[in-house]
């Protein structure tokens, strides 16, 4: 048993020089990611003023170092004399690097996948424009210089990509209409008078790069090409092990997952019965019958964000009234509307926050709306997704208590060097589960007055949750069919078509993060009761929520050892 107190001091010392290099030297391989950490200057280079560098040069360099830097972790690094801490940093710069190898050496995305450049040039204005990590000047200059690498970062980009599977490309051409707009009217206006001049001549030239990469998109690289978006079974698995830091295979979370799909669904049959005692018919008319008079009280178009906003403020109100743990101390908060160039991934909302050098700045919790060109019964199937109890959910699990609060948390975490490595690296179990797992703490609380409504579309949540881990397993290594994906999120798990269909896209856009909800979920409630016994009448729940959270965002067996000295 090695206790979190224990290890070398000198171990330490020499780890944490180590850390601090690859954290600093990783995030000036990419600037974009840089500005949206707070990192701003590298060895007298300008980060916010430059473009991450995809060319083949640059791509093997970044080879290099991650072998060269994977190498000496092992010559100078004694893994058994670190501290809990430090034996924790060390795992989670562990498995970057050959994550990192896997991408740049087998799965090599930048030559198949236009979104990875499509987001990056969204990122890289969007970020300065919204971050006032600097004067508004020296801010729009940075996206000036940013728009007069365009040009070239897209022609990279063609020369870089090959094929790409036709899902990837039409979601590119979706995003980079995002970005056109982003250029020509928000950055354009937000520049104002006195910038006008230079604005004008580096957008002009980016605008024409940008349109012509969309006619690229539409009439080049939109060819049938035959190029697969799974993944497959052998890449699937090395990438789940390194991503979910978990000692459990894709075979055994499916499992599981299934099974916990029937337990869940007797559960929601069960209140259903309850809120119409009079329903006949089979399991799946008497739940949809109930869910079908939940969904049926939702927001407007008009209302939609206005309404998530209040739900903001009252789920607030709660978590201080009930005590589960201390608010941070910042009100950085922000509800807005997702980037137009990040809809495609946020087809719902998702959350970005503070930077982790500089905390002090805004943090943003989005929100995608309806757009007005959407038919009246595409809009309505949305709303009636993200109804009033489920908009209210996704308030939690966003912004209070769930990833706001968590990564104010982890904002506050010394040293800084840890800081940051546990927030460019997070694990992204800890971090999906803490929002499913701090949206149950809510309703066991009794948050809206244990509304068996809100615990109905909570368990329909559940059902979500795990569809996302069958699907993305399934999917990815199993030949799941379209047809089957959508009757999986639509027969057995109740999810409008709308939401069906966005979430299947989503599936096809990524791998191996829809099954961190259900992963982190589960092993956050492990981590719970391992705490419990080991505290026994001491326990208490706001005090394990608080530690767990000071802790950042470590591998949930990972944060078991830190918070008891004892493995699950």
């Amino acid at each position: 048993m090695v206790l979190a107190g224990c290890g070398s001091r000198k171990a330490g010392d020499s780890f944490a020089r180590l850390a601090e290099e690859f954290v600093y030297t990783t995030l000036s391989l990419s600037p974009v990611s840089a500005t949206g950490a707070g990192y701003h200057v590298h060895n007298g280079q300008q980060l916010d003023e430059m473009l991450d560098d995809l060319s083949a040069p640059a791509l093997r360099a970044q080879r290099e170092f991650y072998r060269g830097f994977r190498d000496r972790l092992k010559r100078e690094v004694r893994v058994e004399e670190l501290a809990g801490e430090d034996r924790a940093d060390y795992d989670i710069l562990n498995d970057q690097i050959s994550l990192a190898l896997l991408e740049l050496e087998e799965i090599e995305n930048y030559r198949h996948n236009p979104t990875l450049y499509v987001e990056l040039v969204g990122k890289a204005l969007f970020t300065p424009h919204v971050l006032e990590y600097g004067p508004k000047p020296d801010r729009v200059r940075h996206v000036i210089a940013r728009l007069e690498k365009v040009p070239a970062f897209l022609e990279q980009a063609r020369k870089n990509l090959s094929v790409a599977p036709q899902i990837w490309t039409t979601v590119a051409a979706e995003e980079n209409e995002g970005n056109i707009g982003l250029v020509d009217k928000t950055l354009r206006s937000w520049a104002g008078e006195d910038h006008k001049v230079a604005y004008d001549r580096a957008s002009g030239t980016a605008l024409q790069a940008l349109r012509g990469f969309q006619d690229y998109l539409k009439a080049d690289l939109s060819k049938p090409s035959g190029s697969d978006w799974r993944l497959g079974p052998e890449h699937y698995a090395r990438k789940f092990r390194w991503v979910l830091a978990t000692d459990l295979q894709p075979g055994q979370v499916l499992a599981n997952a299934e099974a916990d799909l029937k337990t869940v669904r007797g559960r929601m049959l069960e209140i259903s019965r309850k809120l119409n005692p009079a329903a006949t018919g089979d399991e799946n008319k008497i739940i949809s019958e109930a869910l079908g008079r939940i969904s049926a009280r939702h927001a407007t178009p008009a209302t939609y964000i206005p309404d998530a906003r209040r739900d903001l403020e009252e789920a607030r109100q709660f978590v201080r009234s009930k005590g589960l743990l201390p608010l941070p101390s910042r009100d950085n908060l922000q509800v807005i509307e997702t980037p137009e160039f990040m809809r495609g991934i946020y087809a719902v909302g998702g959350f970005m926050s503070a930077p982790a050098l500089e905390p002090q700045l805004g943090a943003f919790y989005w929100i995608t709306p309806i757009p007005a060109s959407w038919p009246g019964e595409r809009a309505e199937s949305k709303l009636r997704e993200y109804n009033f109890y489920k908009l209210k959910l996704l308030t939690i699990h966003e912004a209070m208590p769930g990833h706001y609060v968590q990564l104010e948390y982890a904002n506050n975490l010394e040293p800084k060097t840890r800081r940051v490595l546990r927030a460019v690296f997070g694990n992204t179990p800890y971090i999906e589960g803490w929002g499913q797992y701090s949206t149950q703490i809510m309703l066991d609380e009794g948050y809206l007055d244990h509304s068996p409504e809100l615990r109905l579309t909570f368990q329909k949540e559940e059902l979500r949750v795990l569809a996302n881990a069958i699907l993305d397993i399934r999917l990815q290594t199993m030949g799941m069919t379209d047809q089957q994906a959508l009757d999986l999120m639509m027969q057995e798990t109740f999810q409008e078509r709308e939401e069906a269909v966005a979430k299947l896209r989503r599936a096809k856009l990524s791998s191996c993060q829809l099954p961190t909800y259900y992963v982190g979920w589960r092993d956050w409630i492990r981590v719970r009761e391992h705490y419990r016994k080991e505290k026994g009448g001491a326990y208490r729940l706001a005090e394990f929520n608080e530690r767990s959270l000071k802790a950042g965002a470590v591998p949930l067996p990972v944060l078991a050892r830190l918070l008891t000295g004892k493995a699950l």
